[in-house]
């Protein structure tokens, strides 16, 4: 691993927790090849080819960001929220239709398809990192600085909005812990806060008053699920089909007990959906137990640990920006699958990093984490150099 890890540079830990959970991943798709083939057909080797092929290019894009030099990332963050708006409205009028909602891009050539508010998500965090640097001294101006930090968030949230809520609203609150971490005015931020709910009430209202204008197609699937995970009694929400697959997620936790049922001895993963995906956690605490999910955790956590580390080191703001961000993302990523399959919190689309099925989110997740150990290297040089220019001091004290 150590000859490995020297064309690797950056964190070494960040380096083994991510090979190991998208390694882990293939194990974990092995399992889930009978529920697809069973579901939407095809063989066993075309669902685990694709998986790999996924993989080969996430540690791919993964290896070819972190050489190059961080400062560029930098520079392209603004083309790169100019690309994600493109994407966006793109997917907006011929995205493909999947699940009822249009999310997707076909790939011309290859067939395969990209969801664009993963890339997205990544473009708009380093644009915020950057004008939080650019705009910092204008925070007390509402046209100079307030305003141009806002409006790339608003316009990203509302054009994921439409077909998928949940992405939406987390992203919207990823910003605004990105805008507390990089100081923005708190006064600002209740402003900024209220502003947004006001709208949003408004908004809901228009659609419940005008519903042939579908401004919000995901707005009734939501309300549904929020109506029987908090306001319907319990015993009636217990047997409601409508809310079978949380109920199967909570049954799967249950039946994996400690050490699990073993790979691919799942019983319930064919009837939850989406169980390689947004019920990720509950199909792996199945069949390799609870005692595995907490590892799973503390690994997870531990990433997180590494990224705020590589983040505190570097004394470049924007680096120190995006790196949190990305590690925050990451982590609440996690803990929102990890929490709806555990019955606390609505049926989402969040997957689990690394380790769940889905092409784009894999790979943006990679790029990702090529970003932070663009920074860690350079934070190593400059240790590096530190160290070896003071040693030469003491030389020639001596």
């Amino acid at each position: 691993m150590r000859y490995y890890l020297k064309y690797l540079k950056g964190d070494p830990v960040i380096w083994m927790i991510v090979i190991l959970l998208m390694s882990f991943s293939l194990v974990t798709v092995y399992s889930f090849v009978p529920v697809l083939v069973k579901i939407e057909g095809g063989t066993p080797f075309y669902y685990l080819t694709k998986h790999l092929v996924y993989v080969i290019l996430g540690f791919f894009s993964m290896f070819m960001v972190h050489r190059v030099n961080s400062k560029y990332i930098y520079q392209i963050s603004k083309f790169a929220y100019y690309l994600a708006v493109v994407l966006l409205l793109v997917t907006m009028f011929f995205g493909i239709n999947v699940n009822g909602a249009d999310r997707w891009i076909r790939i011309p050539f290859i067939g395969l398809t990209f969801q664009s508010s993963d890339f997205a998500k990544l473009a708009l965090l380093m644009y915020l990192s950057q004008l939080l640097v650019k705009k910092e001294k204008y925070f007390d101006d509402w046209k100079e600085g307030v305003l141009p930090v806002l409006a790339p968030i608003v316009v990203i949230c509302l054009l994921i909005l439409k077909d998928n809520l949940s992405t939406s609203v987390m992203l919207f609150m990823l910003s605004f812990m990105l805008l507390f971490i990089g100081r923005f005015p708190w006064k600002k931020l209740a402003t900024i806060f209220a502003t947004v709910a006001v709208l949003g009430l408004l908004l809901v209202t228009i659609h419940k008053a005008f519903p042939k204008l579908n401004l919000l197609s995901r707005y009734d699937t939501w309300e549904a699920r929020f109506e029987r995970k908090y306001f319907l009694e319990s015993a009636a929400a217990e047997f409601d089909i409508s809310n079978a697959q949380a109920n199967n997620a909570k049954l799967a936790i249950y039946n994996g007990s400690v050490t699990g049922q073993g790979v691919g001895d799942g019983k319930l993963k064919g009837y939850i959906p989406e169980a390689y995906a947004d019920f990720y956690f509950a199909s792996f605490i199945e069949e390799f137990g609870s005692v595995s999910a907490f590892l799973l955790m503390f690994l997870y956590m531990v990433l997180l640990l590494r990224i705020i580390k590589v983040a505190w080191k570097t004394d470049v703001l924007f680096e120190s920006y995006i790196c949190l961000a990305i590690g925050i993302h990451l982590l609440l990523q996690a803990s929102i699958n990890m929490l709806v399959c555990t019955g606390l919190l609505p049926v989402t689309g969040q997957n689990m990093p690394f380790l769940a099925m889905g092409g784009s989110a894999l790979i943006m997740a990679c790029i990702s984490i090529g970003i932070v150990q663009s920074i860690a290297k350079k934070n190593n040089k400059l240790t590096a150099t530190a160290t070896s220019f003071e040693l030469n001091s003491d030389e020639e004290t001596d």
